[in-house]
């Protein structure tokens, strides 16, 4: 008898000890379900996992494996089985009844072994722990059932063996919701993805990619997928992934891919290499159709350039109008259409016609901007004849011939003998404007290119904005230049035609308008005779330009003569000029005179000065100088006039001048006044000695360097030494009205 304090292990009939102890901790312990059905039905053995399994609680194991099992009816009692299967319900109460599905699966098996068959192989059953919970995470455990005979030389019944696969479940259900979720994502991202072998070529079908182009697996597989890329895209996609497979660098590439229906869409392209132990196993691609963003790409930049090049023929048109305004000669105008023909529309040619009303032609003014060949535009087009500028005047429209064969269709009806034109010219398109102003016709641009060329609506936009200004500025410059002509002659008019002839002293005098602007100013000079013999010299300056300053010189010239006629004295002609000067000119007029009166048989003379500059003095045993006196205010203001002594004795020369030889934009007063008295002290001998030579001289080296911005007027009074030029000498006539 056992004298140990520990409870004897339970023993199953039929083993020994140690059969028996292992056999019930397997039913204990073990992770995996296990039962034994009989063929009637009955469950004659189960472990403690099966009999969790079926929803029971834990039986004890011991007992429960030596009495009769429960049947395969569930809680409902409803049989599995029937007589006719010999499997049927017992008598006997359950223990625990069986879930439907799970009694059904037994009593198939029961009934294939029945039948000598052998059971269905495995089956997986899932398992809520409470039907509450069934849709809860988690709530849900699965296993796999595998059936098989229970066989000891006879068939007995059936075993099964419950296997919990919950996490395998699981695992499978997160991978494929996984895939699920990939495969949305890629279709969502318009995205193709594609997996290669290591040496690049597609071994995996990819219905996507098919689905776009419309290749067959066939097709595709390989290299086939290069032949649904764009001819001139391959070459350079082949060798860039080529390169890639074999560098193991990650492929970037932009592509187009035709699609089914023939057109190709833009494909941004990436593909990785996928490593196992240091080695390339596979290629993953993704091509993503960026068909849309390049489309919009390519839109902004045709807008971007479409506005770039709006904002440059507006700048050029800003600059073509400013240069035009700037511009104050129809020879000025010419030239600014010429530039901005050529640089902002490429023309080869440019010319601008006038309209003569009167004769009903049209006259170009720059030849050059014609081609010099048979049948080519002339000189002077009538209207009757047909042109391009002609058309352009008489329908008041642009003309535009974008070709030889556009001319030809235009003009073969007129009449024109155009393939004569054409066979010598190396014109191949032309634009005709006509240049309109308040509504009339005031002539017509042309415009030629060398190569056939069409004219965009922006350019033509352009254009039509280019002759409406140029209009303004031809009808400006024409009336500027008429303007500019009736001073001109009134300005000559008033200056002295000859200069008189003095024995004893020799005049040359000179003045140089100002070409820059062309504007006539109001420099003047003047010499005469006195009735007592003596010799009357005057310069002027009436500030301002045009008529009006013209107008001015000529009222202040006149006077002076006769003021000096009645009485000669430089007071009295100034006072005399002050009088007029208040009653007939404007506050704000500003006019100086330098005045004097010589003896030509002594020199002896005297001199007075309303604001004008110091005569120069240069005298052949001295250093040249200005007159010291101090003038006086310019004419109309308030002063006292007074006059000085002046003298003039042989060998020595007075120069008057304006202010236009000594001043400019670079050199102030002062300066130019000091440099007037360097370059007289610089001059040979024999340019002092000679009028003509000094003027020339004086003039050359005043204004060299720098631009002529004001009307240069000059008068040089020389008396002879004996023995020198003859006395009484007039050389007014070769210079009195000299330009540079």
């Amino acid at each position: 008898m056992s004298t140990g304090m520990s409870v004897p292990r339970p023993r199953l009939p039929g083993l020994d000890d140690a059969d028996s102890a292992l056999l019930v901790g397997l039913l204990r312990q073990a992770p995996v379900g296990f039962a034994f059905i009989g063929l009637d039905g009955r469950v004659g053995r189960m472990n403690q996992a099966m009999a969790w399994l079926l929803g029971g609680d834990d039986p004890d194991m011991a007992g429960a494996l030596g009495q009769p099992g429960a049947d395969l009816a569930g809680p409902d009692g409803d049989g599995a089985g029937g007589p006719a299967s010999g499997v049927g319900r017992a008598d006997l109460e359950s223990v625990a009844g069986w879930p439907p599905e799970l009694a059904a699966a037994a009593a198939a098996a029961l009934r294939r072994v029945a039948a000598g068959e052998r059971p269905a192989g495995q089956t997986e059953y899932a398992l809520a722990a409470d039907p509450a919970d069934a849709d809860r995470a988690g709530a849900v455990r699965y296993w796999s059932l595998s059936w098989f005979p229970s066989d000891d030389g006879e068939v007995s019944g059936v075993g099964v063996i419950a296997v919990e696969v919950t996490a395998q479940h699981l695992a499978a259900e997160a991978l494929r919701r996984s895939e699920e979720r990939y495969r949305s994502l890629v279709q969502a991202g318009a995205q193709v993805v594609w997996v290669t072998r290591p040496d690049g070529e597609i071994a995996e079908d990819s219905p996507e990619w098919r689905s776009i182009t419309g290749q067959t697996a066939e097709e595709y597989l390989g290299k086939g997928w290069l032949d649904a890329i764009h001819g001139d895209d391959r070459e350079r996609v082949e060798a860039a992934w080529r390169e890639c497979v074999r560098t193991g660098k990650v492929f970037d590439g932009r592509y187009r891919v035709r699609s089914r229906t023939g057109s190709y869409r833009h494909y941004d392209v990436r593909a990785v290499p996928i490593e196992r132990d240091g080695k390339i196993i596979e290629w993953m691609g993704a091509s993503t159709d960026v068909t849309a963003q390049r489309e919009a790409e390519e839109m902004r930049g045709r807008l971007t350039e479409q506005l770039s090049a709006a904002a440059l023929r507006t700048a050029r048109l800003q600059q073509a109008t400013s240069m035009l305004a700037e511009a104050l000669t129809v020879e000025q105008v010419v030239q600014v259409i010429t530039e901005v023909g050529r640089s902002a529309i490429g023309a080869e040619r440019s010319a601008v016609a006038i309209l003569d009303t009167e004769r009903l032609r049209l006259r170009t003014i720059n030849r050059g901007g014609l081609p010099d060949s048979p049948g080519a535009p002339r000189e002077e087009i009538p209207l009757s004849v047909a042109s391009v500028m002609t058309l352009a005047i008489t329908t008041r429209r642009p003309v535009l011939m974008e070709s030889p064969d556009a001319l030809r269709r235009c003009f073969d009806a007129e009449g024109v003998d155009v393939s004569l034109f054409l066979a010598h010219s190396d014109e191949k398109a032309w634009v005709g404007l006509p240049l309109l102003s308040s509504g009339a016709s005031l002539g017509a641009l042309r415009f030629s290119f060398t190569r056939p060329r069409q004219i965009t609506e922006e350019e033509r936009v352009f254009l039509e904005a280019l002759a409406g200004q140029c209009a303004l500025a031809l009808e400006r410059a024409t009336l500027y230049e008429r303007e500019h002509t009736t001073a001109e002659t009134l300005q000559r008019s008033l200056l002295p035609d000859t200069l008189p002839t003095v024995p004893g002293i020799i005049l040359e005098a000179k003045c140089l308008p100002v070409t820059r602007n062309m504007e006539i100013g109001g420099d003047w000079y003047d010499a005469f005779r006195l009735p007592d013999g003596r010799l009357a010299v005057a310069a002027g300056d009436v500030m301002g330009k045009g008529l009006t300053a013209a107008a001015g010189m000529g009222r202040v010239r006149n006077a002076l003569r006769a003021l000096a006629l009645t009485d000669p004295r430089p007071a009295a002609v100034l006072s005399g000029l002050d009088r007029l000067f208040l009653a007939t000119e404007l506050a704000e007029q500003v006019t100086t005179v330098a005045y004097l009166v010589v003896n030509p048989l002594t020199g002896d003379g005297v001199a007075g000065n309303a604001g004008h500059l110091p005569p120069l003095l240069l005298s052949p045993d001295g250093s040249p100088r200005l007159e010291s006196a101090e003038a006086g205010t310019p004419l109309g203001w308030a002063s006292p006039r007074r006059q000085y002594t002046f003298r003039l004795p042989p060998g020595n020369t007075a120069v008057l001048y304006s202010d236009g030889l000594v001043e400019n934009r670079k050199r102030g007063l002062d300066a130019g006044l000091d440099e007037l008295v360097s370059v007289a002290a610089q001059a040979p001998a024999s340019v002092t000695a000679d009028p003509a030579l000094l003027l020339k001289y004086l003039v050359d080296r005043m204004l060299t360097g720098y631009e002529q911005d004001d009307d240069v007027t000059v008068l040089v009074l020389h008396v002879p030494a004996e023995g020198g030029v003859s006395a009484g000498r007039g050389r007014a006539g070769s210079a009195r009205k000299g330009r540079a």
